[in-house]
């Protein structure tokens, strides 16, 4: 990519070079008037203006060093594509809101890459109110990604409010569409007629989708992927790109292609403002492409002005030549308050920003606050969550420690007992004498001479006395038997 390899470091050396030599001077001028004899409130007044001098030289300063992708905080995403995705961001050296593209260009072809690049070129160079503003470009050549930060727009697209209006089944105000009119030719001037007279940017890519509405919706044209600068005002445009529904004829029909072409767009897009719908739809390339070659269309809802009516029909002429340009359309009586009061407004901005210091808005101020609110609360969150954890890490050392000490002294135990096993006699004057010291065992005593107090030695004689007992017993049961013969069958069948 082109601008990827242009090297900044010339330009932004001379840059800093003028900014450190105004710095000095500032401070040299600061220096000789605190050594002067006057007033010393007038010491104040003079100091105090050489030293805000200072901090607008360091925010140029600072302005002209390169921006990283840390110095923004991503608050939302916006949409996605094939290459990238469109973020809601937060500048975080003075809390402004943003939008930045970003956009992945290690996976893009080479006809791709050089669109982008005449997007950010052309967005550099197009300052205008009614043209999204461009602020910054990141290059992140590490992931091949490249951020293009812009201006944000709160009211989103008119695509959106379209779909709106068909969900809500209504119809928009007229003076909204004239007002809409007005402002989109008028970027579109700055475009087709450039101040510096050199070249001519042609959009290409007209369509509800691209263009925006700020918070006091106000129209924002954007999306210049598919612009292109025609050096002469008689060159023509030959490339097949734009959107299909609000491509003109020529562009259809792989023509040759004008300024005029962006005209058709303009009625196209209108056309959808008051009807809510394309003047040309169908099913398939081929069927949109016959009936934009034929020209018909149905007249815009009857709620809209004969004038507005014949204005679009006149933008929407198969012939090019007969198109009006952007200048009769700024002229047309239908839109002259509204191009007036627009004119109007940037003379009033351009008087303001060259005569007054720009004054931080109270909006901003606002979001300041409420992000250091956020940021202390969230400092606030985070040292709670330290300190449980570390309540939960003594107690569970303090229950280590406990059962560190409770193994070490049954291990005590077992080892002790294990010595006193390898030590126990096998004889047995010394086993009885064994029971007696052998710690930890209750002693059981038994009634008498039973056979569980006895050794297996000492069960010898025993079991001889047991059998001679159980022959006894078989012979008197015998002897009752016969003696006393049993007259029940089961009693004899169990003998």
């Amino acid at each position: 990519m082109r601008f990827l390899e242009v090297s900044t470091r010339p330009l932004l050396s001379r840059v800093l070079s003028r900014v450190a030599l105004k710095a000095n001077q500032i401070s040299g001028f600061e220096w000789q008037f605190k050594n002067r004899s006057c007033g010393f409130g007038l010491k104040l007044l003079v100091i105090g203006l050489l030293s805000s001098g200072r901090d607008r030289l360091c925010r140029l300063l600072a302005a002209a060093m390169p921006s990283r992708p840390e110095d923004y905080e991503v608050l939302s995403t916006i949409g996605s594509g094939s290459y990238g995705k469109c973020q809601k961001i937060r500048r975080k050296s003075d809390g402004k809101i943003l939008v930045w593209k970003e956009l992945d260009y290690g996976t893009m072809a080479e006809v791709e890459k050089q669109m982008l690049v005449s997007e950010v070129n052309l967005l550099r160079e197009l300052r205008h109110p009614n043209i999204v503003r461009y602020y910054d470009r990141i290059i992140d050549r590490t992931n091949a990604t490249l951020y293009i930060v812009m201006e944000f727009c709160e009211g989103g697209d008119l695509a959106t409010l379209i779909t709106k209006c068909i969900k809500e089944r209504r119809y928009l105000e007229e003076e909204f569409i004239l007002r809409v009119m007005a402002q989109l030719s008028l970027a579109l001037k700055e475009c087709h007629g450039r101040n510096d007279g050199g070249s001519t940017v042609l959009h290409r890519d007209l369509k509800p989708a691209n263009i925006f509405l700020d918070a006091r919706q106000n129209i924002k044209l954007g999306d210049f992927g598919l612009a292109r600068i025609l050096k002469h005002d008689t060159s023509f445009a030959k490339t097949f790109v734009g959107t299909p529904y609000y491509m003109s004829p020529e562009q259809m029909n792989h023509m040759s292609y004008n300024e005029k072409s962006d005209i058709w767009s303009l009625g196209c897009l209108l056309y959808e403002l008051c009807a809510l719908s394309p003047p040309f739809t169908a099913y398939n390339q081929e069927e949109l492409t016959e009936k934009i070659n034929v020209g018909k269309f149905r007249r815009i809802p009857y709620r809209y002005s004969d004038e507005l009516n014949t204005l679009l029909c006149r933008m929407l002429h198969l012939k090019d030549y007969l198109r009006p340009s952007v200048e009769s359309i700024l002229q047309s009586s239908l839109i002259s308050s509204y191009v007036a009061q627009e004119q109007r407004k940037a003379q009033a901005k351009q008087q303001r920003g060259s005569c007054e210091p720009e004054q931080p808005k109270l909006e901003e101020l606002k979001l300041k606050e409420q992000a250091l609110r956020q940021r202390e609360q969230d400092l606030k969150e985070r040292e709670e969550r330290l300190e449980l954890k570390e309540q939960e890490l003594c107690i569970r050392e303090r229950l280590t420690n406990e059962k560190l000490a409770r193994a070490e002294s049954l291990m005590k135990v077992y080892n002790g007992m294990r010595q006193q096993r390898a030590q126990t006699p096998l004889f047995t004057e010394d086993r009885d004498k064994s029971k007696d010291t052998s710690p930890g065992k209750k002693k059981v005593h038994f009634a008498g001479d039973s056979k569980e107090n006895m050794w297996p030695e000492q069960r010898v004689g025993f079991r001889s006395q047991e059998r001679g007992l159980v022959k006894k017993l078989q012979a008197v049961n015998i002897e009752v038997e016969r003696n006393y013969p049993l007259k029940c069958r089961p009693m004899q069948g169990i003998r």
